[in-house]
């Protein structure tokens, strides 16, 4: 009976877990409403100029869109549940194996961005709260506000211009040609994720050559979270600087680094931590401007295309996985920051 008693992590976990199908279902309902109160249909948005009439209307008996809005919605629901997003219309593919060959690359420039916001985000936000109202904590908090307020494709731009040549960085694609060519004829796409593939081939030039195109697209969305980050952390270590049991250490002759981080560090990390899930779907949104800027070959990139070929099942389907994937990772985040603070549970 204690095992799932108020407070207890099992608990917890599972209202996290039960409360995913109807987050998922809602996303799932606002995804489809808002691609069909659009003008039109599908079908004749994406190949009216290429069929005639009777073919346009084929199309759309075909594929159910001459069907009342009820069945459509179910029958969406059912193709879901399957896995089964549907056919592009532009290039007729599964919508599936566009996810698995383009998601790897946006993963790995999402992780690869995350990674970059932390490890400048957090120890800057450290040293403006620990130095307050010094000229550190003035430029640390400038730069948290450009770094979130500068549209992605103009810092993107910015790096292209000034940044890439000097330091013989690659502005476009997420290899070079003879990298992916050479991977291809030996078989090395093992998981669809060009990052871990190098990785595991050993090849050192692979690795340098990924790492290089990795290094601006990621950069410049890590720069968007990164204020972010500086912002929670500055705020909740002067909090924490505040409190009782800090105040204690300090009057017990703790030298005041070992105060910093051992006492407000840690308990100034919870925030972030909370806040991980929304900045990951940040993440995702941003990393569509990211891989148009950078010509990076992931779903974001993917998904303008299609947006520009007016393929709607293709867009309902990244959109979907993307929304999907956004709740997910936010219900990890919320377990996680269970572990770490027991009073998130009640």
């Amino acid at each position: 009976m204690t095992r799932f008693a108020s407070g207890s992590l099992p608990r917890y976990i599972l209202q996290r877990v039960l409360l995913v199908l109807p987050m998922i279902w809602v996303i799932l309902t606002l995804v489809f409403v808002v691609l069909r109160v659009a003008p039109g249909d599908p079908v004749s948005a994406a190949l009216g100029d290429r069929l005639d009439d009777e073919a346009l209307d084929q199309r759309r008996e075909a594929l159910g869109f001459n069907d009342p809005i009820v069945v459509q919605y179910w029958d969406y629901l059912v193709s879901v549940v399957r896995l089964d997003f549907g056919t592009t219309f532009s290039d007729n593919q599964d919508v599936l194996e566009v996810v698995r060959d383009n998601g790897g690359a946006t993963l790995s420039l999402t992780l690869a961005a995350f990674v970059i916001a932390l490890l400048v985000g957090i120890p800057l936000g450290l040293i403006a709260g620990r130095y307050r109202d010094t000229v550190p904590d003035v430029l640390i908090r400038l730069f948290g506000i450009l770094s979130y307020a500068a549209p992605i494709f103009f810092v993107g731009y910015l790096l292209q211009a000034y940044v890439a040549g000097p330091l013989g960085l690659p502005t476009s694609g997420a290899a070079g040609v003879e990298t992916v060519f050479y991977m291809e004829r030996d078989g090395l796409n093992r998981t669809h994720i060009l990052l871990i593939d190098v990785f595991l081939s050993g090849n050192s030039y692979y690795i340098e050559d990924v790492l290089k195109h990795l290094a601006l697209p990621a950069v410049t969305l890590g720069l968007l979270i990164c204020g972010v980050f500086i912002r929670l952390v500055r705020v909740n270590i002067l909090q924490t600087m505040q409190s009782d049991y800090v105040e204690a250490a300090e009057a017990r002759g703790i030298a005041p680094t070992k105060v910093t981080w051992r006492h407000a560090f840690r308990n100034a990390l919870v925030p972030v931590i909370t806040v991980i899930g929304l900045q990951f779907a940040l993440l995702l949104g941003g990393a569509v401007l990211t891989e148009t800027t950078f010509n990076w070959p992931g779903l974001g990139d993917k998904l303008v295309g299609y947006i520009n070929e007016r393929d709607y099942v293709a867009v309902q389907g990244i959109v979907t996985v993307f929304a999907v994937a956004v709740v997910v990772i936010s219900v990890v985040v919320d377990i996680v920051n269970a572990l770490i603070d027991p009073r998130v549970r009640y």
